[in-house]
């Protein structure tokens, strides 16, 4: 019985991946700084709801790096690995410190803002030292701040529409 749950926790894990991967390609907004904007976060933070801080990070971080490396941003794709992974961890956590044993709302509002805010800071980092400069790191923070709007929205949306409906998948 064990391994599979840990069989069906690797597939959903999978899954995610895939999933953030595509979402992160499928519609994708240029912004000024050569980036875009698009829907991967709604899956970096409904993988760390789903699958915990482990395996929600392991897929948010592993499907939005190959979305990087299939779309030509190479360079990014080590930070986007770690940013995204932290992103997922960071969304779970918040989210069971507010909601408890809830699964309120609002939790899940301020997981998805937290994850939004390790973003924004991990790509102005990452940057700031990339191009060795605060300045021009300093023009990614508002497409990223509109990118983390848009994950906050379609995440907690398609969560309660949707994720929370399907039945038990995780232990979180």
């Amino acid at each position: 019985m064990k391994n599979t749950n840990k069989t069906r926790l690797i597939t959903l894990t999978a899954l995610l991946a895939a999933f953030a991967c595509v979402a992160t390609m499928l519609i994708r907004i240029p912004t000024p700084t050569k980036g875009y904007v698009n829907l991967g976060d709604c899956i970096v933070n409904i993988a760390g709801w789903m699958l915990g801080p482990v395996y929600g990070a392991a897929a948010a971080g592993i499907g939005s790096a190959f979305a990087d490396i299939f779309a030509g941003y190479v360079i990014y794709a080590p930070a986007t690995f770690v940013i995204k992974a932290l992103m997922a961890a960071a969304s779970v956590g918040v989210f069971k410190i507010v909601s408890g044993k809830k699964h309120s709302f609002a939790g899940r509002i301020a997981g998805a803002v937290s994850a939004e805010i390790v973003m924004v800071v991990g790509y102005f980092l990452y940057e700031s030292a990339l191009y060795r400069s605060f300045a021009a790191a300093a023009v990614g923070i508002l497409p990223n701040a509109v990118q983390g709007i848009m994950g906050v929205v379609s995440s907690v949306i398609v969560y309660e529409a949707a994720v929370k409906r399907l039945p038990k998948y995780n232990n979180n």
